[in-house]
């Protein structure tokens, strides 16, 4: 029998941390072995603690979470999951955590929330089972390269492709080290990242900062352009490609689709279903199956289909359904990917019109 994943609640709000103990300690797979109030007590719970997962709270006294992150990944690297608010400042240090290495984030809960913290307990048990290294080069993401930044000899219009990526836990450095290597020409692309309401906003434009194509969160109506980048808004909406004629986002009100709202199977569906053979698909590394069945979907419909391998992941969940279930064509790793994905996105399939 495995031994539960050992916890440490880091939170400066002794009503927080009682809440999420009990969440956690409500699943037999998960113990918490310590709490913390601030960075100083959470120092030395992991010293003598040696904890498998720690929970930590964005906003604290004397020293802030991120601050604090940034020491545990330099010093002792090890899993992070970030509890903040979901305000947009909260949210803009959500997307910096996740960007120095946290291994996932979570919302606090909103007045009247009758599940709180409902994900957490699995996304900890993700985190614990994790084979990833937690390794931080200490540089910090670095702006988008004057060869991206400028034209590029490469027309993406004459293909008329349309990329389409799912990500969920580690998407954030993932979807940067792909979209880093587009140009500013780069053929329209659509994105269903996993992440909590209010965070794709800030993560869109931290995404515009950093990459030469324009990113933005997309909006119902939005026309698709070469150059344009598309992040499917966090919330009650699913995000899908529709028009043959003028390529448009559409914000879809339906359940969530494999437990997710948006869900990539949706977005991986409503481009298999518009482009068929001039479609590329993602999936990179998350929880779950997520986009393995809409991944087989465009696979089956003619479309380039890519994964990322497991050595990079930092959850090999999505990419490991999609691949047993034949819907990645090239199984990569992260560093790859975007070259790839370009190479095919400058050819247009034979046989479309």
């Amino acid at each position: 029998m495995t031994a539960p994943a050992r916890v440490l609640v880091v939170d400066d709000s002794a009503t927080m941390r009682g809440l999420i103990t009990a969440i956690l300690n409500a699943d037999p797979a998960v113990s918490v072995v310590g709490q913390a109030a601030d960075a100083m007590q959470a120092r030395q719970a992991i010293k003598d603690l040696n904890p498998d997962v720690v929970t930590l709270d964005i906003e604290m006294p004397n020293m802030n979470g991120l601050e604090f992150l940034e020491k545990i990944m330099r010093l002792r690297p090890m899993p992070v999951i970030m509890v903040s608010t979901l305000t947009h400042k909260g949210a803009e240090a959500s997307v910096a955590a996740l960007e120095i290495g946290a291994f996932d984030c979570v919302g606090k809960p909103l007045p009247g929330d009758l599940h709180p913290f409902a994900d957490l307990a699995e996304k900890v048990k993700a985190a614990a089972r994790s084979q990833r290294k937690f390794i931080i080069s200490g540089n910090k993401v670095a702006a988008p390269s004057a060869a991206n930044t400028n034209a590029t000899a490469v027309d993406y219009r004459a293909a008329r492709r349309i990329i389409a990526i799912g990500s969920s836990t580690g998407g954030v450095e993932a979807l940067i080290n792909v979209l880093q290597k587009f140009p500013k020409n780069c053929p329209p692309t659509v994105i269903t990242q996993h992440m909590p309401v209010t965070f794709t906003k800030s993560f869109s434009e931290r995404l515009n900062r950093l990459c030469a194509p324009t990113v933005e969160e997309a909006f119902d109506g939005a026309r698709l352009e070469i150059g344009k980048i598309y992040l499917a808004p966090g919330g009650d909406r699913h995000l899908q490609v529709v028009n043959p004629s003028a390529p448009t986002c559409r914000l879809l009100d339906r359940e969530p689709v494999n437990g997710h709202r948006p869900s990539v199977d949706v977005l991986f569906d409503s481009v298999a279903d518009l482009v068929g053979r001039n479609g590329i698909g993602v999936i990179l590394t998350g929880m779950g199956r997520d986009g393995a069945s809409g991944l087989l979907r465009m696979r089956q419909a003619g479309a380039r289909t890519f994964g990322q391998n497991e050595k990079t992941c930092v959850v090999y969940g999505m990419p490991r359904v999609a691949y047993e279930i034949g819907a990645v064509e090239m199984q990569l790793p992260l560093n790859s990917i975007g070259e790839e994905v370009l190479k095919c996105a400058a050819t247009r399939r034979e046989g479309t019109e």
